[in-house]
């Protein structure tokens, strides 16, 4: 089989992808996040019903299991990969040079995933070879046409394109990333991402391993529970980007098993697709191995980046992701993480990412222009707009249980929690009714229940906000307070010895416009400090300060009325 000169591939039986004329595009992808990379590109044919997109799935890839769940989610068209090589296609666009890709007819593109090519993968095609722009993949053989157009997104690229095969170069123009189009788009829904995971007035520290033996997760796969252990819950929020090719090679369950732990105690594990830029835009800090996911980070921001990657056999020196890496902090211990966020530098991280990306927001429109052309078309009239990121959606597991470390001064109490059994205990444990298991509950010595139901069912029967705090302490011995934490006006609390029922209510902050709120259950354990260290329960109205971190939140703990007591819970 040979190519023709102007890079289409000329196999099978020459049959016409379709039959109406329309130009045939095909998506050719080896694995998830190969796809993932070409649908963030796939908006530049939109709304042109010229176009018939379809996809298949190249062979020969350890992590090709997910892709075709993808192409379903998206609910594409996917031909067989045989049938696929039966067929001509007006357009090939793939964002990877491996597998046997000059078995596909048609003018192709190609795409690469990843911001710039920073690792060389040992004991794969040629040694030292960045991925992504090795020749042995580039040009299989001498009588194989390069492709009609690589899309890069920097000129440095384009030299190392060069360097490694100077047929290809011909070829190559910077266009630009659609990636990082998508996450410069969507900067603005920041506050929409935090709501979405849940991250209030916490920092969010996002965790980003990449694939092989040298990423995150395999060199420090303790990491993400360390630092929830370490990490004041009220403080901090964990969230994780695992490479889809490590997700492939372990699979959703395997993964999940793994950081059970870390699930357990709150960390969002970000999607594959989407949703890790979503989580990027929303962190006010990364911690990093070499993977690229750390030079989109940078682009966008300028918050702080810390390394976990030390030495290793991947990373190509001199490549962005070295400059970066080897100008940020270090993290040692988990128990340095906040000293080695403390010392980064602003201004380091976007001076690599200028070497990975040279477009910002720039590169639907060239690569629109260059596409249509070898479709010798005309674009459609209507500008494409990116397509903005949707709000994370990935399920969290809220602690149900805490140890609470409390510190009782005259002025207050300081409250630190942590997700209860994987740190040392605390002054007391903080349990979640109906939301902890049995042992927990008969553990605790604060117990609260939140109201989940807001309107009851025909026949229902419901606590009210006393008796079920009555209840409790009838039910469970070793629990001295006991609160129900309503969704309107205070909480309800009864403490053991003490006929009288309390309301507690919590006051916000204000900062900078911005109202700021603290979980109630934090305030219980402040009350609930307060009142074990003998400080005795108030005749009257009194009030006490809970201070989380640098932030100090007024308490007032005063007997409730007869209809605060008997709100349905």
């Amino acid at each position: 089989m040979r190519a023709t000169g102007d890079g289409r591939r000329a196999t099978g039986d020459g049959r016409r992808a379709t039959g109406d004329g329309r130009r045939a595009v095909l998506f050719a992808a080896r694995s998830a996040v190969a796809l993932y990379r070409l649908l963030d590109a796939l908006p530049v044919f939109a709304g042109d019903d010229r176009i018939t997109r379809l996809f298949t799935l190249v062979p020969g890839s350890d992590f090709g299991v997910d892709a075709l769940s993808v192409i379903d989610g998206v609910g594409g068209r996917t031909l067989p990969w045989d049938e696929a090589c039966r067929r001509t296609f007006d357009l090939v666009l793939t964002a990877s040079p491996k597998g046997e890709l000059s078995l596909l007819s048609g003018q192709h593109v190609l795409l690469p995933h990843g911001a710039g090519f920073n690792k060389s993968i040992p004991g794969e095609g040629s040694p030292g070879s960045a991925s992504g722009l090795d020749p042995e993949y580039l040009l299989p053989s001498d009588d194989e046409a390069p492709a009609a157009l690589y899309a890069l997104a920097h000129p440095d690229q384009v030299a190392r394109l060069a360097a490694a095969s100077p047929r290809a170069a011909e070829r190559a123009k910077v266009i630009g990333d659609p990636t990082l189009e998508r996450i410069l788009a969507s900067l603005s829904l920041r506050d929409r991402y935090r709501r979405a995971l849940g991250t209030g007035s916490r920092t969010l520290i996002v965790l980003a391993s990449t694939w092989g033996p040298e990423c995150l997760l395999r060199r420090r796969p303790g990491l993400p529970a360390e630092l929830a252990a370490h990490l004041p819950y009220d403080e901090y929020q964990l969230a994780l980007i695992v490479h889809p090719n490590e997700r492939s090679l372990l699979g959703r369950y395997e993964l999940a098993e793994r950081l059970s732990p870390a699930l357990d105690a709150g960390l969002v594990l970000a999607g594959p697709y989407e949703e890790w830029a979503s989580v990027l835009i929303a962190a006010d800090a990364l911690i990093t191995d070499h993977g690229s996911t750390a030079l989109y980070y940078s682009a966008v921001s300028d918050r702080p980046v810390v390394n976990v990657h030390r030495t290793g056999a991947e990373l190509i020196p001199g490549s962005p992701m070295d400059v970066l890496l080897r100008h940020v902090p270090e993290l040692g211990p988990a128990e340095t993480v906040q000293e080695a966020l403390a010392a980064y530098r602003p201004g380091t991280g976007h001076a690599a990412a200028q070497a990975g990306f040279a477009s910002r927001g720039e590169s639907s429109s060239p690569l629109r222009t260059e596409v249509y052309a070898l479709l010798g078309l005309a674009p459609p009239a209507n500008h494409v707009p990116p397509r903005l990121l949707p709000a994370p959606s990935a399920a969290t597991r809220t602690p149900a249980a805490f140890d609470v470390h409390a510190t009782v001064s005259e002025d207050g109490v300081l409250v630190d929690r942590r997700p209860a059994g994987i740190g040392p205990p605390g002054h007391h444990l903080a349990v979640e009714y109906g939301a902890a298991g049995e042992q927990l509950v008969r553990s605790a010595g604060l117990l609260y229940c939140r109201r989940s139901q807001p309107s009851p069912t025909a026949g229902e029967v419901e606590w009210t906000a006393a008796g079920w705090a009555r209840h409790a302490l009838y039910e469970y011995s070793g629990c001295r307070s006991a609160a129900a934490i309503m969704t309107t006006g205070p909480c309800v609390l009864k403490i053991r010895g003490d006929d009288g029922t309390y309301a507690v209510h919590v006051e916000s902050r204000y900062e900078d416009g911005r109202i700021v709120r603290v979980d109630p259950a934090a305030a219980l354990s402040a009350v609930h400090a307060w009142l074990s260290d003998h400080r005795g329960v108030p005749d009257g109205q009194s009030g006490l300060n809970c201070v989380i971190g640098d932030r100090t939140f007024h308490v007032l703990l005063r007997p409730a009325t007869d209809e605060e007591a008997g709100q349905a819970l």
